[in-house]
Formats: C-alpha cells, structure tokens, sequence
C-alpha cells in the first residue's frame, strides 16, 4: 500500500493508474485488479488509511486523560515531522486533484471526513455523558474542532507559509483550549 501511496503523491490522482501501481508495487495487473477493482477502490482504501494519520479514535478503553490531553491526542499534535510531512502532502494531494476528479471529493466524505467526524461526535457524547462537557449538540462540536485543528495545515491564501509542526501543535492547543473554555461543563 505504501507503494500506491507514494505513487499517487508524486504524481497525483490523474497521473496515477493502475498498470503503473501495479510495477511500482511489484505484483501482476490482475492480481491488483483482483484486490482492487478500479483505481477508485485503491484510493477508497488510502483515504481510510489516512484517517487514522489524523485522528487517533476511538480511543483505549478507560482512557481518563484531561479533556486538553485528550483531545491533543485524538489530534495527533504530538505527530513527528516526517509523519507529518506524509500527512500534509495527501491532504495537499486531494486539494490539488478534488476540483478535476469528483469522486475524490466523494471518497474523502465517505471514508475520511465522515466517519471522522462520527468518532469523534460518540468520543464527545461520551465525555457529555460522563459531564465532562456540556449538553452541546455534538455534530457541531466535532464539525467545530475539526475545522479549527485542521485549518493549521494547510496554506489558505497565496503568501501564507505553512505552519512547522510546533507551530501547528503550539496554535491547536490553542485552539483546544479556547474551545474547551465554552464547552467545558461547570462540574468538569
């Protein structure tokens, strides 16, 4: 799989196809095509693959770390540079091919985003049912951290430089403890 993946960063979702998955990773055409149909399917799997690169959930059973630690690691923040370089250039990847190619768009909602966000919505429910934080609706919540802890990866406006990955954990802990300021619970 590492193999797939490092073809589809070099040479994005268009450039990549499956004759070329195929040698790069060392196998015949019809055993690749046996194990994924399309290059679609590849890519399906990737993106799942990837989820996991940002979100640690669920979570270890009886797992009772302070809401901020816990969320740092559900974020990832202690992520090293070259984990971090692998999980920036597949989020680069998908933002430079997701406007010529739908269905990477597709795959990311099904495979990543969604589900990533039902994690960490039943992580959130559980924290609420322990009152650990307040009776917000969760789908908000999640979407909510989600969107402040990743915008610091990537680039928004031309001239922006992207965060190092202190900075980034510096600014998401930030973030963290701005959003845990609301929505932490009186008795938490």
């Amino acid at each position: 799989m590492r193999f797939a993946r490092d073809l589809f960063l070099d040479v994005g979702y268009g450039g990549t196809t499956m004759d070329a998955v195929a040698a790069r990773c060392g196998v015949s055409k019809r055993t690749l095509y046996q194990l994924f149909p399309a290059k679609t399917d590849l890519f399906r799997v990737m993106v799942a693959d990837h989820r996991r690169s940002m979100l640690a959930l669920p979570r270890p059973p009886g797992e009772d770390l302070p809401l901020l630690e816990a969320l740092a690691a559900i974020f990832r923040l202690d992520i090293d540079e070259i984990d971090n370089r692998d999980r920036l250039a597949f989020v680069r990847l998908v933002l430079a091919d997701s406007d010529r190619f739908s269905e990477i768009g597709e795959l990311i909602e099904q495979e990543g985003a969604e589900p990533a966000r039902r994690l960490l919505e039943d992580w959130l429910s559980a924290q609420q049912a322990k009152g650990r934080l307040r009776a917000l609706p969760v789908d908000v919540l999640a979407r909510m951290l989600m969107d402040m802890i990743f915008s610091a990866l990537v680039k928004r406006f031309p001239g922006d430089r992207l965060l190092t990955v202190e900075e980034r954990a510096q600014h998401a802990r930030l973030c963290l403890e701005v959003f845990l300021g609301g929505a932490v619970s009186k008795a938490g």
